[in-house]
């Protein structure tokens, strides 16, 4: 898959245009979306096979295409019933017949993101998104999106050769997010959306209670107004703006990595507050995962994009520059972890850490993600001689090893496809997947933190209508995506952006 701009789309750079572009009471599109990835597409073609004419405006040049969505790994979570309830929409593969797909269902999808956002999910749009998530993908393949089984990322081979998926996350997009947003933009051109790169959108126009349309900042400072029935808000969050970050999520999250497009800097939440939306969601915390700490252009990487994480780690320990563990690596499958661990590691001396494996765990790590060019990477023959190169103290390393290994409960089977219960029982204590590092060579990964989106947005109803204080729809203005709050909190089950993106952009879509 390249990574440059689009290969199909509508045009790009506008030529300068007229304070607005046309006779007073004159439209410029039914639909303005803005925004640029996996949600604001997905409502511009919700709109779009409505007969809709749709303007989508993205502030990103075109060579930088895609959204937050563009740096993801695709992964999209839905409920289902096994692989023969996949297999309508996924791409076939010889695999197939020598894998199992759990299960997993809409009540297991709605406990999951009650059980790692703490109860603080909204119910109502944790129902829609558990129950329409699947057939929505359906939609998407059917205009021409494709979804596969993730086996290098949510399944391990079996002795036998045959696959055993875990996490409940199974399905993602063919190609991960480049795949994704490259279809999406082909899609957008085939039903005669246009898309407009470089557009600055600053604020939202208002007359008699009602968003009719957009200002946009042209090169010169001047500004432009563009007309529409409904505007559609899929911008993304806050996380590329650290004053905001800093602001809302605490001290030190200025430091943090942004592993995603520089773009999304709030601007269309400021604006859409400013008429008088609510706040929804968790603002003082946000996806944030293990990220590599020293390998350079660690940040916005179109050509590494997903593989500049580190989601391993179950599988070994992670201690900070001191040589302690600080968290239960074992707690749960990554897939419920990695979103909260970034958090953690932020919190540590230097914001720094690493993850440590032994000889027999490291090729079991995944590919992707630790073979990758100029990866941050150290190993030695002795746990002694890996700590002088990370620069730990080696008496510590050696000692939260051994403490480590001598906790381990070795009557119970070491098994990474379930959670295995293989406790390791010191400080803290890691509840599965414990295995004793013995053998050298040591590897180890230094890793900080990379932030991903954050959770605070703007208040909605189910079907994406911005609220206002009063509880009273805006009307003319809906929100998806990132956008959205209400949804996640702390943390959040890996897949369930993506998917909340094409369910609640659909939604707003549909209604504009």
């Amino acid at each position: 898959m390249t990574t440059d701009a689009p290969r199909t789309a509508a045009p790009t750079d506008r030529p300068e245009h007229p304070e607005h572009s046309g006779d007073a009471g004159e439209l410029d599109a039914d639909v303005i979306v803005v925004g640029g990835g996996n949600a604001a597409f997905t409502a511009a073609h919700a709109a779009a096979v409505r007969g809709r004419k749709v303007l989508l405006l993205e502030k990103a040049p075109p060579e930088a295409f895609g959204g937050n969505s563009y740096y993801t790994a695709g992964a999209t979570r839905i409920a289902h019933h096994g692989l023969e309830d996949l297999k309508d929409f996924i791409e076939p593969d010889e695999r197939h017949d020598l894998s199992e797909v759990p299960p997993y269902t809409a009540d297991d999808y709605a406990a999951d993101l009650a059980r790692v956002t703490d109860g603080r999910n909204d119910p109502e749009l944790t129902e829609v998104l558990v129950h329409e998530a699947a057939p929505n993908l359906r939609w998407l393949q059917s205009l021409g999106l494709k979804y596969r089984l993730m086996y290098e990322r949510q399944a391990y081979e079996r002795e036998d050769g045959s696959y055993l998926f875990w996490g409940g996350l199974h399905v993602g997009n063919v190609g991960g997010g480049e795949g994704l947003m490259h279809d999406h933009v082909r899609v957008a051109a085939e039903l005669g959306t246009e898309v407009r790169y470089g557009q600055d959108v600053t604020g939202l126009l208002v007359e008699d209670g009602q968003v009719t349309g957009v200002t946009i900042r042209r090169a010169d400072g001047s500004l432009e107004e563009l007309r529409a029935e409904s505007v559609v808000l899929g911008a993304g969050g806050f996380e590329s703006n650290a004053e905001w970050r800093r602001e809302h999520l605490g001290e030190g999250w200025e430091n943090a990595k942004v592993r995603g497009t520089p773009f999304n800097q709030g601007e269309m939440i400021a604006a859409a507050l400013q008429i008088g939306a609510q706040k929804a969601g968790h603002w003082s915390t946000c996806h944030s995962t293990q990220w590599d700490a020293f390998t350079p252009n660690n940040e916005s990487n179109r050509e590494l994009t997903n593989r500049l994480t580190r989601q391993s780690y179950p599988l070994g320990i992670i201690v900070n520059t001191e040589g302690r563990r600080f968290v239960d690596e074992g707690e749960d499958f990554r897939n419920y972890t990695y979103a909260k661990f970034g958090r953690e590691i932020l919190r540590q001396p230097g914001s720094v850490a690493y993850q440590i494996f032994d000889a027999s765990l490291r090729p079991m790590l995944r590919a992707e993600e630790y073979e990758m060019p100029g990866i941050t990477e150290a190993s030695a023959d002795s746990l002694p001689e890996l700590a002088e190169k990370i620069g730990v103290d080696p008496r510590a390393l050696v000692e939260t090893v051994r403490d480590y290994n001598d906790s381990i409960d070795l009557s119970i089977t070491w098994d990474p496809t379930i959670k295995d219960g293989r406790r390791a029982n010191t400080t803290p204590v890691k509840s599965n997947w414990a295995t004793p590092l013995t053998d050298g060579p040591f590897y180890a990964y230094a890793v900080t933190c990379g932030i991903t989106f954050t959770f605070g947005g703007l208040k909605s109803d189910t079907h994406g209508r911005v609220l206002d204080a009063s509880g009273e729809h805006i009307r003319g203005l809906y929100v998806c995506g990132e956008m959205l709050g209400g949804l996640f909190a702390g943390n959040y089950p890996g897949g369930s952006g993506l998917a909340a993106g094409v369910v609640f952009g659909r939604r707003a879509g549909t209604l504009a």
